[in-house]
This record gives structure tokens, sequence and C-alpha cells, in this order.
């Protein structure tokens, strides 16, 4: 682990330095490497899923799956990077003095970038694009059910950075699966600049408690959708279908479903009718007397599921909406469905989370969908960065100043 660490901090003048061009080109690469070793990466990947079968959900073992077709989209999803504005080198701000001194505010890379993940592949390319982009070396500490996939990516990416020239040191992977290197890449004061937790709720949470290292909350999202009395009901169901089972394993999908009780003697049979054979409904008192279902438990408006599951309550009114998400949200996404300007309003100045939507499914945080390119995650904290984290996010800045013999 010193090693990569010591060899990850050598690297970020040489990145740092990288023009655009250079860039791009080194990105272009790696892309193209990804295809060309499309057969040694299934290949490790069908080990990793196999060793993985019978210890992990299904909806987890679509997340480590990787096909012909996903590789191809994990390329693609690099070069899109590559046609992204560079963001290292913008004048952010500037201004002259009286005395002629400018002063300029220029975005900089952060330097060594560490991004701890769990058993998603495709977030090994991801993250190795974005951090190259913005002129970051990136350290990556994957989950053990998909190390040989990621092993196997990132010996990939690093033959396309070596054919240009380009240090492979740029793209690492801490081949120590055990708990003690994430603890290590947590306290590497000194060689990490910046750590990026993605994953559960337990990952998140021992970074935080852990690092000694800046550190940016990510990922976790208890994300609520809120029917309000004058929505669109066919609308409604459009959007909780998609939020709940477009892809439940991941952080934007739906855990929350509150409905307004004006209507929910009216919607909660059509909601039953469409989704109900295939989600697991868990209700409070009042949606329990009107549809079929199972009673929900004391933490169900207080986990992400992950899965065919939904916690559905009933509310008075937009204000009780807003104090429940308050009380349990995570600060991820929200949306509010609703034909009131004065109802959405109210949603949409008071709930205080990262993406707030209205009539429009939770589904779309996310950094391609956002025009970012692919992300490095979700943050859910307020400084620094907020919600989907691309290009921009991945820098710091400095003050540049210019003068002429200036003296104070």
């Amino acid at each position: 682990m010193k090693t990569m660490l010591e060899n990850a901090k050598a690297a970020k003048t040489e990145i740092a330095r990288l023009t655009p061009e250079q860039k791009n080109a080194a990105l272009n690469a790696m892309a193209d490497a990804l295809i060309a070793e499309e057969g040694a990466i299934l290949a490790a990947n069908a080990l990793d899923l196999e060793a993985a079968k019978g210890t992990v959900s299904d909806v987890m073992l679509d997340r480590l799956q990787l096909t012909s077709a996903r590789i191809a989209g994990m390329a693609q999803g690099i070069r899109e990077v590559a046609a992204l504005p560079d963001p290292t080198g913008m004048v952010l701000e500037e201004h002259t003095r009286a005395d002629g001194l400018l002063i300029q505010k220029k975005a900089v890379p952060m330097g060594v970038i560490a991004i701890i993940y769990e058993s998603r592949p495709n977030v090994t390319s991801d993250a190795a694009a974005l951090a190259l982009k913005s002129g970051n070396v990136c350290v990556l500490r994957g989950g053990k059910e998909a190390f040989r996939s990621a092993n196997a990516i990132v010996n990939a990416l690093r033959e396309g950075l070596a054919k240009l020239g380009i240090t492979e040191n740029a793209v690492n992977l801490v081949q120590d699966i055990t708990r003690a290197s994430a603890t290590a890449l947590m306290t590497a004061n000194g060689y990490i600049d910046l750590l990026i937790p993605r994953g559960g709720a337990g990952l998140i949470n021992a970074c935080v408690r852990t690092a000694t290292v800046p550190c940016i909350a990510t990922g976790t999202g208890i994300c609520h959708v809120y029917v309000e009395r004058s929505a669109d009901q066919a609308m409604a169901l459009n959007i909780i279908e998609n939020a709940k089972t477009s892809r439940p394993s991941v952080c934007n999908a739906e855990e929350v479903l509150l409905v307004d009780q004006a209507i929910a003697a009216e919607f909660l049979p059509k909601l039953h009718a469409r989704i109900g054979g295939k989600v697991e409904l868990r209700l409070d008192e009042m949606a329990a007397s009107i549809i079929p279902g199972k009673k929900a438990g004391e933490m169900d408006f207080d986990t992400e599921f992950l899965d065919y599951i939904l916690a559905v309550k009933c509310v008075k009114d937009v204000n009780e909406a807003v104090a429940h998400i308050a009380a349990h949200s995570t600060g991820h996404s929200e949306a509010i469905v609703t034909s009131d300007p004065e109802a959405e309003a109210i949603f949409t100045s008071a709930v205080d989370s990262a993406a707030v939507y209205v009539n429009a499914s939770t589904r779309f945080t996310d950094g391609g969908e956002f025009g970012l390119g692919c992300e490095m995650g979700i943050s859910t904290q307020k400084l620094h960065a907020r919600g989907p984290m691309g290009l921009r996010e991945l820098t710091t800045y400095k003050y540049v100043i210019h003068g002429n013999g200036h003296v104070r």
C-alpha cells in the first residue's frame, strides 16, 4: 500500500501538467484498451459472479455482472468524458485592483483522489476517467466481490496509458481487499488529497467516522416520492414505477412513497394494481386499511432497501410530507407529483436535499443525465460538492496574482 501511495503522489505533477489534448488522447486510448481486453475482463467477471452467487441478492448480482454491451457502455462513457470541456486552468473569477495588481481564481486538480466503492465494476472506469480528465491521480479500492473484474479493468486502463507514454500510476487499484486497506486509505494523510466513499450506508458512515483525510459523504439514498392531492394520478403511477423498479439497487431509486390522505382511498388501489405484483409494499396504518401489504416496521422509513421493497405512508398535506422527509431523508433526491403551484413552491423551497424534483422520477439524479458525463458519486453533503459529482467537483482552486513589482 505505501509503495502505491508514494507512486500515486509522485505522479501528481505529471498528470496535472498534461494538456487537454494529451488527457483526451489518453482517455480514448483507455477506452480502446477496454474494448481490446473485453475477453479478459469478462472472464474475470465470470469468476466474481460465480463466487458471489448465494451470498448476495439478485439485484446486487445485476450490479456486479458485466456483458459485452456494458463494457462497450463503459468505453463510451470514457469517450464522453474526453469530449467534455476541461475544467482545469479555468479562470473562475478575476479582478484588477486600482494599483494594477491582477488577482485570478483558477481551477486546479485536487491531486490524489481515493475512491472506496462496493461491487460495481463500472465505477472503476468511470472514476479513472473523471480523475484523469480533471488532472488527478486516482487510487481505487473496490469491493471484494468485484475485485477480479476491477483488476482486469484497471490493467486495461493502465495499458492504454502506457501506449501513450503516460505514467500508469495515474490509475491505481489497491490489491488488499481486507478492511485494513480501507482504513489505511482513510488515514493516509500526506498522500490522499480527497477521499470519496461510494456505496451503502455502512461504508459511508465508516469513512465519515474514521477518515482523517478530507472526505465527501456520498450515495446513501432514502429517496421519497410524494403524491400530492392535485396530482395527475396516471403520471404519479408512471413516476413511482420508474423510480422504484427500473433499477432498485441504485442510490437514486425510490424507497419511500408518501400519499396525500385526501386521495389515498382512490390512489392506493391503483398503486397496488400497478406494482403490487413485483414490489413488496410496507404500509403504515392508514395505507394498510386500504390495500393489502406488509405492516411497516419501525425502521422501514429509515432504510435504503436497494430491492423491490417500498415503504408507504399517508400524510395530511404537503407540510407533513416535508416534515417526514426532513426527519427521514438522507438528503439525496426527493420528488413531488402535483398540479398545485403553491404545493410545488412549498416542497421545492422547504425540502433540503441535493436534488428536488417536480413531476419527474428521482432516477435522473446521475452525472450523465445532468450532462456532467459519468459521475464520481452523488454528494449528500453541502460543503465543496453537492449532488452528482462531475469534473468541476473534482477540482479545487488557487489564486494566481500578477504584478509589476508591486509591494505592500
